[in-house]
């Protein structure tokens, strides 16, 4: 049985309630499009960035963290998700109905509880209540600088064709082993057929004229707020130059337009990416900054 218990924040009455797995999953991805709903591109995170993150298989995903919910669904998370052995640590919260800081300070206690010895947060400059919540919880302020940006899906680019390759897509490839397998594990693309926001047609890989895959894109398109997103991106080391990641986003753009993307989401980690997606059409919203703790610190 679930464990349930009564809330009452902002006199409003919640519930609580804990969940593991894909079933946090999916409640984790409806409290996102209900952030996204309620502003078109502020926040760092969408449903498909954590479904993103279900690729592979991860120590966190069957722990079983809470969850609020108030009459429509999911309305706040504790989020936990582990990469190596540094714990991501998220306090997803779609409503005032609830705080901020209760729900960090039981993400905080969560990590603490499952013994992680090394945490990380990523989130904009701009929400310095999140950021002035994690340096009270002992995390550090790192030099480290990404960033978020946005394309309004009317400014895509054209597609243009490069010569001697082809960009195919997993609903017409399913023969083949999938390309990512190499980064992300055999169970890759099973993990992404468990999500609710996953379109084989969006899986994008192009080829050359030998049939070598040169690179690959994966868009989501998430129909409940008319955004998409692309994550991940890459072109292999032999390939590159030759305009193929140009290439590979004119033609998820251009797909995510036909589904009903009305805009579509980006970041970047690297001045590299960031002139690659600036060229596209790609503003920049959001200067997003790494804090970290550790145990040993």
């Amino acid at each position: 049985m679930p464990n349930l218990s009564p809330l009452r924040s902002a006199d409003m009455s919640l519930r609580r309630e804990v969940m593991r797995g894909k079933e946090r999953l999916a409640a984790t991805s409806f409290i996102l499009q209900r952030s996204r709903s309620s502003d078109p591109i502020n926040g760092i995170w969408d449903a498909a960035d954590v479904q993103w993150w279900w690729r592979r298989p991860r120590v966190t995903d069957e722990l079983e963290l809470p969850v609020w919910l108030d009459d429509q669904g999911p309305v706040a998370a504790v989020g936990l998700s582990a990469w190596g052995q540094t714990w991501q640590t998220d306090a997803f919260v779609a409503s005032a109905d609830i705080s901020l800081e209760e729900v960090w300070n039981e993400t905080i206690t969560a990590a603490h509880n499952f013994s992680a010895h090394s945490l990380r947060l990523i989130t904009p400059e701009k929400n310095t209540t999140l950021i002035d919540l994690a340096l009270a919880s002992g995390f550090l302020l790192s030099d480290e600088i990404s960033g978020t940006t946005w394309l309004e899906i009317v400014n895509r680019p054209r597609v243009n064709p490069v010569s001697g390759f082809r960009i195919i897509d997993r609903s017409a490839q399913t023969k083949e082993a999938h390309p990512m397998i190499g980064r992300n594990g055999e169970l890759v693309e099973q993990r992404l057929k468990e999500c609710s926001l996953y379109d084989p047609t969006l899986d994008l890989a192009i080829e050359d004229s030998d049939g070598k895959v040169a690179g690959y894109a994966l868009f989501w398109f998430d129909p409940v707020t008319a955004t998409g997103m692309l994550e991940p991106l890459r072109v292999e080391e032999n390939y590159q130059r030759r305009g193929l990641a140009t290439l590979l986003i004119a033609t998820g753009l251009e797909r995510l337009a036909q589904k009903g993307a009305r805009r579509v989401k980006v970041g970047f980690e690297s001045e590299s990416a960031a002139h690659l997606y600036f060229k596209a059409g790609f503003v920049q919203t959001s200067v997003d900054r790494l804090l970290t703790w550790s145990s040993h610190s």
